[in-house]
Protein backbone atom coordinates (compact mmCIF):
# COMPACT_ATOMS: atom_id res chain seq x y z
CA UNK A 1 0.00 0.00 0.00
CA UNK A 2 1.30 3.33 -1.03
CA UNK A 3 -1.69 5.92 -0.51
CA UNK A 4 0.05 10.00 0.85
CA UNK A 5 -1.58 10.97 3.86
CA UNK A 6 -5.71 11.91 3.50
CA UNK A 7 -5.59 11.72 -0.48
CA UNK A 8 -8.48 10.08 -0.45
CA UNK A 9 -10.35 12.07 1.77
CA UNK A 10 -9.21 15.23 -0.15
CA UNK A 11 -10.49 13.29 -3.44
CA UNK A 12 -14.06 12.89 -2.04
CA UNK A 13 -14.04 16.89 -1.50
CA UNK A 14 -13.01 17.83 -4.77
CA UNK A 15 -15.53 16.22 -6.99
CA UNK A 16 -19.19 17.30 -7.62
CA UNK A 17 -20.32 14.26 -8.87
CA UNK A 18 -19.55 9.99 -8.63
CA UNK A 19 -20.60 6.79 -10.36
CA UNK A 20 -23.07 5.07 -8.21
CA UNK A 21 -23.54 0.95 -8.94
CA UNK A 22 -26.20 -0.69 -7.10
CA UNK A 23 -27.26 -3.94 -8.21
CA UNK A 24 -29.78 -4.20 -10.28
CA UNK A 25 -33.61 -5.97 -9.90
CA UNK A 26 -33.89 -6.82 -13.34
CA UNK A 27 -31.90 -8.06 -14.87
CA UNK A 28 -31.09 -9.51 -11.28
CA UNK A 29 -27.76 -9.53 -10.37
CA UNK A 30 -26.51 -7.10 -12.64
CA UNK A 31 -24.17 -3.69 -11.67
CA UNK A 32 -26.36 -0.71 -12.66
CA UNK A 33 -24.25 2.16 -12.87
CA UNK A 34 -25.62 5.64 -12.88
CA UNK A 35 -24.06 9.23 -12.58
CA UNK A 36 -24.89 11.51 -9.93
CA UNK A 37 -24.01 14.40 -8.14
CA UNK A 38 -23.14 14.17 -4.27
CA UNK A 39 -21.74 16.04 -0.84
CA UNK A 40 -19.05 14.82 1.73
CA UNK A 41 -20.77 14.65 5.03
CA UNK A 42 -18.94 15.60 7.85
CA UNK A 43 -17.38 12.03 8.10
CA UNK A 44 -16.83 12.37 4.08
CA UNK A 45 -19.11 10.24 2.92
CA UNK A 46 -20.99 10.35 -0.15
CA UNK A 47 -24.68 11.95 0.72
CA UNK A 48 -26.81 11.69 -2.45
CA UNK A 49 -30.26 13.77 -3.17
CA UNK A 50 -32.42 10.89 -4.96
CA UNK A 51 -36.05 10.24 -6.69
CA UNK A 52 -38.15 7.93 -5.19
CA UNK A 53 -38.96 6.80 -8.95
CA UNK A 54 -35.34 6.29 -10.12
CA UNK A 55 -33.85 3.11 -10.87
CA UNK A 56 -31.07 3.27 -8.27
CA UNK A 57 -33.45 4.36 -5.49
CA UNK A 58 -35.61 0.98 -6.27
CA UNK A 59 -32.28 -0.76 -5.97
CA UNK A 60 -31.38 0.48 -2.97
CA UNK A 61 -34.07 -0.61 -1.37
CA UNK A 62 -33.80 -4.00 -1.96
CA UNK A 63 -30.31 -4.11 -1.65
CA UNK A 64 -28.57 -1.40 0.02
CA UNK A 65 -24.92 -2.38 -0.81
CA UNK A 66 -23.19 -0.42 -3.34
CA UNK A 67 -20.04 0.67 -4.72
CA UNK A 68 -19.33 4.62 -5.08
CA UNK A 69 -16.58 5.76 -8.01
CA UNK A 70 -15.30 9.24 -7.70
CA UNK A 71 -12.74 10.51 -10.08
CA UNK A 72 -10.24 13.55 -10.65
CA UNK A 73 -8.78 13.80 -14.07
CA UNK A 74 -9.02 17.55 -14.88
CA UNK A 75 -6.60 16.98 -18.13
CA UNK A 76 -8.37 14.52 -19.24
CA UNK A 77 -6.02 11.74 -18.55
CA UNK A 78 -7.90 9.25 -16.42
CA UNK A 79 -5.31 6.63 -16.06
CA UNK A 80 -3.03 9.17 -14.39
CA UNK A 81 -5.44 10.89 -12.26
CA UNK A 82 -6.86 10.31 -8.93
CA UNK A 83 -9.50 8.19 -8.20
CA UNK A 84 -11.13 6.47 -5.53
CA UNK A 85 -13.82 3.50 -5.47
CA UNK A 86 -15.56 3.45 -2.16
CA UNK A 87 -17.52 0.02 -1.14
CA UNK A 88 -20.43 -0.34 1.86
CA UNK A 89 -24.24 -0.04 1.93
CA UNK A 90 -26.60 3.61 1.64
CA UNK A 91 -29.06 4.53 4.35
CA UNK A 92 -32.07 6.66 3.99
CA UNK A 93 -31.43 9.85 6.24
CA UNK A 94 -33.56 12.39 7.48
CA UNK A 95 -33.99 15.53 5.37
CA UNK A 96 -32.74 17.47 8.70
CA UNK A 97 -32.23 21.34 8.32
CA UNK A 98 -28.60 20.61 8.78
CA UNK A 99 -28.55 17.83 6.10
CA UNK A 100 -30.32 20.21 3.66
CA UNK A 101 -28.75 23.23 4.22
CA UNK A 102 -25.54 21.70 3.93
CA UNK A 103 -26.30 19.85 0.98
CA UNK A 104 -27.47 22.74 -0.49
CA UNK A 105 -24.05 24.91 -0.02
CA UNK A 106 -22.34 22.14 -2.54
CA UNK A 107 -25.77 21.70 -4.86
CA UNK A 108 -27.91 25.25 -4.81
CA UNK A 109 -29.67 24.22 -7.90
CA UNK A 110 -31.07 21.07 -5.71
CA UNK A 111 -33.53 22.87 -4.14
CA UNK A 112 -36.11 22.71 -6.81
CA UNK A 113 -36.02 18.94 -6.39
CA UNK A 114 -36.63 19.21 -2.77
CA UNK A 115 -39.53 21.35 -3.15
CA UNK A 116 -40.91 17.99 -5.20
CA UNK A 117 -41.27 16.16 -1.64
CA UNK A 118 -40.28 13.14 -3.82
CA UNK A 119 -36.51 13.63 -3.69
CA UNK A 120 -34.69 11.96 -0.20
CA UNK A 121 -31.23 11.87 1.09
CA UNK A 122 -29.03 8.85 1.14
CA UNK A 123 -25.70 8.60 2.86
CA UNK A 124 -23.05 5.36 1.97
CA UNK A 125 -21.51 3.74 5.17
CA UNK A 126 -18.07 2.64 4.09
CA UNK A 127 -16.87 -0.61 4.59
CA UNK A 128 -13.80 -0.01 2.44
CA UNK A 129 -12.25 1.71 -0.54
CA UNK A 130 -9.52 1.46 -2.78
CA UNK A 131 -7.49 4.97 -3.73
CA UNK A 132 -5.25 5.16 -6.83
CA UNK A 133 -3.83 8.43 -7.51
CA UNK A 134 -1.32 7.23 -10.25
CA UNK A 135 1.03 4.58 -11.20
CA UNK A 136 2.74 2.54 -8.37
CA UNK A 137 0.36 4.99 -5.83
CA UNK A 138 -2.80 2.67 -4.60
CA UNK A 139 -3.82 0.60 -1.97
CA UNK A 140 -7.30 -0.33 0.30
CA UNK A 141 -7.93 1.45 3.40
CA UNK A 142 -10.84 0.04 5.71
CA UNK A 143 -13.91 2.55 5.82
CA UNK A 144 -12.78 3.77 10.13
CA UNK A 145 -8.97 4.69 7.96
CA UNK A 146 -10.40 7.40 6.02
CA UNK A 147 -10.58 9.83 8.66
CA UNK A 148 -9.84 8.73 12.89
CA UNK A 149 -11.02 11.88 14.44
CA UNK A 150 -14.29 12.96 15.25
CA UNK A 151 -15.61 14.84 12.85
CA UNK A 152 -16.83 18.81 13.19
CA UNK A 153 -20.21 18.64 14.55
CA UNK A 154 -23.23 20.97 12.12
CA UNK A 155 -23.15 23.46 14.84
CA UNK A 156 -19.15 24.16 14.71
CA UNK A 157 -18.99 23.99 11.21
CA UNK A 158 -22.01 26.77 10.69
CA UNK A 159 -20.55 29.00 12.98
CA UNK A 160 -17.05 29.15 11.48
CA UNK A 161 -18.90 29.49 7.80
CA UNK A 162 -21.30 32.14 9.67
CA UNK A 163 -18.02 33.90 11.33
CA UNK A 164 -15.94 33.96 8.00
CA UNK A 165 -18.76 34.38 5.47
CA UNK A 166 -18.28 38.13 4.68
CA UNK A 167 -14.35 37.59 4.43
CA UNK A 168 -14.82 34.99 2.14
CA UNK A 169 -17.30 36.65 -0.24
CA UNK A 170 -15.14 39.71 -0.49
CA UNK A 171 -11.98 37.74 -1.55
CA UNK A 172 -12.49 37.40 -5.35
CA UNK A 173 -15.82 35.48 -5.36
CA UNK A 174 -14.72 33.37 -2.93
CA UNK A 175 -17.31 31.05 -1.02
CA UNK A 176 -17.17 28.48 1.64
CA UNK A 177 -19.04 25.83 1.16
CA UNK A 178 -17.59 23.34 4.27
CA UNK A 179 -14.80 22.81 6.85
CA UNK A 180 -13.52 19.70 8.35
CA UNK A 181 -10.63 19.24 10.37
CA UNK A 182 -8.19 19.00 7.10
CA UNK A 183 -9.32 21.61 4.65
CA UNK A 184 -11.88 23.90 3.49
CA UNK A 185 -14.22 23.34 0.88
CA UNK A 186 -14.47 26.25 -1.78
CA UNK A 187 -16.11 27.89 -5.17
CA UNK A 188 -13.74 30.20 -6.77
CA UNK A 189 -15.38 32.58 -9.25
CA UNK A 190 -17.84 29.63 -9.75
CA UNK A 191 -15.18 27.21 -9.71
CA UNK A 192 -15.01 23.96 -7.25
CA UNK A 193 -11.63 23.85 -5.20
CA UNK A 194 -10.49 22.57 -2.64
CA UNK A 195 -7.97 24.37 0.15
CA UNK A 196 -6.28 21.47 2.05
CA UNK A 197 -5.04 22.02 5.85
CA UNK A 198 -1.17 21.35 6.53
CA UNK A 199 -1.87 19.63 9.10
CA UNK A 200 -5.56 18.05 10.72
CA UNK A 201 -6.72 20.81 13.36
CA UNK A 202 -8.20 19.27 16.28
CA UNK A 203 -9.54 22.52 17.95
CA UNK A 204 -11.37 25.71 16.62
CA UNK A 205 -8.62 28.06 17.00
CA UNK A 206 -6.08 26.52 15.10
CA UNK A 207 -9.57 25.81 12.41
CA UNK A 208 -9.59 29.60 12.98
CA UNK A 209 -5.96 30.38 12.19
CA UNK A 210 -6.22 28.21 8.75
CA UNK A 211 -9.24 29.41 7.05
CA UNK A 212 -7.65 32.87 7.62
CA UNK A 213 -4.80 31.42 6.28
CA UNK A 214 -7.19 30.77 3.15
CA UNK A 215 -8.24 33.60 3.23
CA UNK A 216 -4.96 35.44 2.66
CA UNK A 217 -4.20 32.88 -0.22
CA UNK A 218 -6.74 33.92 -2.13
CA UNK A 219 -7.14 37.64 -1.60
CA UNK A 220 -4.29 38.22 -3.71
Amino acid sequence: MNIPAHAPLHLLHRAAIGTLATHARQPEGFPYPSVLPFAPDPQHRPTILVSRLAEHTHNLHADPRAGFLVVDAPDGDVLSGQRVTLLGTFEPVDSTPDVVQRYLRYHADAERYLVLGDFTFWVMRLERLRYIGGFGTMGWLGGAELDPLPPLGFDEENALIMHFAGHFSSARGLQLLGVDRYGADLTLDGVRTRFAFDDAKRNIETLHAALEDCIQRHAD
